[in-house]
Protein backbone atom coordinates (compact mmCIF):
# COMPACT_ATOMS: atom_id res chain seq x y z
CA UNK A 1 0.00 0.00 0.00
CA UNK A 2 1.25 3.23 -0.75
CA UNK A 3 0.76 6.25 1.25
CA UNK A 4 1.81 9.97 0.67
CA UNK A 5 2.87 11.94 3.81
CA UNK A 6 1.55 15.22 3.56
CA UNK A 7 5.17 16.78 4.22
CA UNK A 8 8.38 18.49 2.84
CA UNK A 9 10.16 17.59 6.22
CA UNK A 10 12.30 14.59 5.19
CA UNK A 11 13.35 13.99 8.92
CA UNK A 12 9.68 13.48 9.86
CA UNK A 13 9.21 11.10 7.22
CA UNK A 14 12.17 9.11 7.92
CA UNK A 15 10.56 8.76 12.09
CA UNK A 16 7.10 7.73 10.59
CA UNK A 17 8.18 5.46 8.13
CA UNK A 18 10.20 4.18 11.45
CA UNK A 19 6.96 4.30 12.95
CA UNK A 20 4.60 2.84 10.42
CA UNK A 21 6.77 0.27 9.24
CA UNK A 22 5.07 -1.71 5.88
CA UNK A 23 3.91 0.43 4.17
CA UNK A 24 4.79 2.99 1.64
CA UNK A 25 5.73 6.30 2.34
CA UNK A 26 6.22 9.12 0.41
CA UNK A 27 6.32 12.59 0.85
CA UNK A 28 5.56 15.72 -0.70
CA UNK A 29 8.64 16.16 -3.42
CA UNK A 30 7.82 12.58 -4.55
CA UNK A 31 4.13 13.66 -6.17
CA UNK A 32 3.61 16.27 -8.47
CA UNK A 33 3.43 19.33 -6.65
CA UNK A 34 0.25 21.39 -6.03
CA UNK A 35 -0.34 24.22 -4.24
CA UNK A 36 -0.46 23.21 -0.56
CA UNK A 37 -3.24 25.40 1.67
CA UNK A 38 -2.51 27.27 4.50
CA UNK A 39 -2.78 25.74 7.87
CA UNK A 40 -5.59 28.25 9.21
CA UNK A 41 -6.84 25.78 11.81
CA UNK A 42 -7.53 26.79 15.30
CA UNK A 43 -6.33 23.16 16.48
CA UNK A 44 -3.50 20.74 15.78
CA UNK A 45 -6.43 17.99 14.72
CA UNK A 46 -8.06 21.00 12.12
CA UNK A 47 -4.79 21.43 10.76
CA UNK A 48 -3.99 18.17 10.10
CA UNK A 49 -7.14 17.18 8.92
CA UNK A 50 -6.53 20.49 6.25
CA UNK A 51 -3.42 19.12 5.29
CA UNK A 52 -4.47 14.96 4.49
CA UNK A 53 -7.75 15.83 3.00
CA UNK A 54 -5.79 18.07 0.47
CA UNK A 55 -3.19 15.93 -0.19
CA UNK A 56 -6.12 13.15 -0.69
CA UNK A 57 -7.86 15.06 -3.24
CA UNK A 58 -4.50 16.60 -5.44
CA UNK A 59 -2.86 12.86 -5.34
CA UNK A 60 -5.79 10.30 -5.16
CA UNK A 61 -3.68 8.54 -2.40
CA UNK A 62 -4.63 7.97 0.92
CA UNK A 63 -2.52 11.09 2.84
CA UNK A 64 -1.26 10.87 6.39
CA UNK A 65 -0.92 14.39 7.71
CA UNK A 66 0.17 15.17 11.38
CA UNK A 67 0.15 19.30 12.97
CA UNK A 68 2.06 18.91 16.41
CA UNK A 69 3.93 21.20 18.66
CA UNK A 70 4.94 22.36 21.86
CA UNK A 71 2.58 23.49 24.81
CA UNK A 72 4.45 25.61 27.51
CA UNK A 73 2.33 25.52 30.78
CA UNK A 74 4.01 28.65 31.30
CA UNK A 75 2.53 30.35 28.18
CA UNK A 76 -0.66 29.45 28.84
CA UNK A 77 -0.03 25.92 25.83
CA UNK A 78 1.80 28.01 23.59
CA UNK A 79 3.32 28.26 21.50
CA UNK A 80 0.63 25.49 20.36
CA UNK A 81 -0.46 25.09 17.03
CA UNK A 82 2.05 28.26 16.20
CA UNK A 83 4.89 26.13 17.09
CA UNK A 84 6.96 25.84 13.63
CA UNK A 85 6.40 29.75 12.70
CA UNK A 86 6.46 30.61 16.74
CA UNK A 87 9.15 33.17 15.57
CA UNK A 88 7.97 34.67 12.89
CA UNK A 89 9.93 32.04 9.76
CA UNK A 90 7.93 29.28 9.52
CA UNK A 91 10.43 26.40 10.00
CA UNK A 92 13.00 28.25 11.75
CA UNK A 93 14.17 25.38 14.77
CA UNK A 94 16.36 27.81 15.85
CA UNK A 95 15.06 31.05 16.30
CA UNK A 96 11.90 29.43 17.23
CA UNK A 97 13.74 27.53 20.22
CA UNK A 98 15.03 30.38 21.10
CA UNK A 99 12.69 32.76 21.69
CA UNK A 100 11.08 30.16 24.02
CA UNK A 101 14.03 29.99 25.87
CA UNK A 102 13.81 33.36 26.72
CA UNK A 103 10.38 33.51 27.18
CA UNK A 104 10.46 31.00 30.14
CA UNK A 105 14.54 32.22 31.40
CA UNK A 106 12.75 33.48 34.68
CA UNK A 107 10.43 30.95 35.21
CA UNK A 108 11.51 28.40 38.18
CA UNK A 109 12.15 24.52 37.22
CA UNK A 110 9.36 23.30 38.35
CA UNK A 111 7.06 25.24 36.95
CA UNK A 112 8.91 25.15 33.27
CA UNK A 113 6.39 22.24 32.48
CA UNK A 114 5.56 21.03 28.61
CA UNK A 115 4.32 18.66 26.09
CA UNK A 116 4.23 17.85 22.99
CA UNK A 117 1.35 16.87 21.21
CA UNK A 118 0.62 15.78 18.15
CA UNK A 119 -3.14 14.97 15.90
CA UNK A 120 -2.07 12.79 12.97
CA UNK A 121 -4.93 12.25 10.13
CA UNK A 122 -5.32 10.13 7.47
CA UNK A 123 -7.92 11.05 4.58
CA UNK A 124 -9.00 8.49 2.09
CA UNK A 125 -9.87 9.44 -1.33
CA UNK A 126 -13.32 8.62 -0.69
CA UNK A 127 -13.89 10.68 1.95
CA UNK A 128 -13.27 8.43 4.51
CA UNK A 129 -10.60 10.61 7.37
CA UNK A 130 -9.62 9.46 11.00
CA UNK A 131 -8.11 11.70 13.35
CA UNK A 132 -5.91 10.22 16.42
CA UNK A 133 -3.94 12.42 19.14
CA UNK A 134 -0.58 11.88 21.16
CA UNK A 135 0.52 13.76 23.93
CA UNK A 136 4.54 13.52 25.76
CA UNK A 137 4.62 15.31 28.92
CA UNK A 138 7.52 16.97 30.47
CA UNK A 139 9.76 19.33 31.07
CA UNK A 140 12.01 22.43 29.84
CA UNK A 141 15.20 22.71 30.25
CA UNK A 142 17.73 26.04 29.83
CA UNK A 143 20.28 25.26 27.55
CA UNK A 144 19.96 23.21 24.23
CA UNK A 145 21.58 19.66 24.80
CA UNK A 146 22.34 16.92 21.80
CA UNK A 147 21.49 16.56 18.02
CA UNK A 148 19.58 14.17 17.77
CA UNK A 149 15.81 15.02 16.30
CA UNK A 150 14.60 18.36 15.01
CA UNK A 151 12.69 21.43 16.12
CA UNK A 152 12.02 21.80 20.37
CA UNK A 153 13.88 18.17 21.01
CA UNK A 154 17.31 19.53 22.38
CA UNK A 155 14.82 21.57 25.22
CA UNK A 156 12.47 19.10 26.03
CA UNK A 157 12.78 16.38 28.75
CA UNK A 158 10.49 13.57 28.82
CA UNK A 159 8.80 12.77 32.62
CA UNK A 160 10.97 9.79 33.43
CA UNK A 161 14.09 11.03 31.34
CA UNK A 162 16.74 12.51 32.00
CA UNK A 163 18.27 13.53 28.57
CA UNK A 164 16.75 15.50 26.28
CA UNK A 165 14.65 14.13 23.30
CA UNK A 166 17.79 15.39 21.22
CA UNK A 167 19.82 13.15 23.27
CA UNK A 168 17.55 10.05 22.91
CA UNK A 169 18.19 7.44 20.13
CA UNK A 170 15.45 7.53 17.43
CA UNK A 171 14.27 4.23 18.63
CA UNK A 172 14.09 5.62 22.37
CA UNK A 173 11.88 8.96 21.64
CA UNK A 174 9.55 6.85 18.87
CA UNK A 175 8.40 4.81 22.14
CA UNK A 176 7.60 7.55 24.20
CA UNK A 177 7.29 10.73 21.82
CA UNK A 178 3.56 12.47 20.94
CA UNK A 179 4.12 11.40 17.27
CA UNK A 180 4.85 7.58 18.14
CA UNK A 181 1.95 7.19 19.98
CA UNK A 182 -0.33 8.91 17.48
CA UNK A 183 0.95 7.32 14.52
CA UNK A 184 0.76 3.72 16.29
CA UNK A 185 -2.49 4.30 16.85
CA UNK A 186 -2.91 5.61 12.94
CA UNK A 187 -1.18 2.58 12.18
CA UNK A 188 -4.28 0.31 13.44
CA UNK A 189 -6.48 2.36 11.58
CA UNK A 190 -4.71 2.07 8.30
CA UNK A 191 -4.59 -2.08 8.83
CA UNK A 192 -8.21 -2.53 9.66
CA UNK A 193 -9.55 0.35 7.37
CA UNK A 194 -6.98 0.46 4.45
CA UNK A 195 -5.28 -3.07 4.55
Amino acid sequence: MKLLLATRNAKKLVELQRILGGVSLVGLDDVPAYEEVPESGLTFADNALIKAREGAARTGLPTVADDSGLAVDALNGMPGVFSARWAGRHGDDAANLELVLAQVSDVPDPLRGAAFVCAAALASPDGREWTVHGEMRGRLVHVPRGTGGFGYDPIFVADGETRTNAELGPGEKDAISHRGKAFRALAEIIRTELG
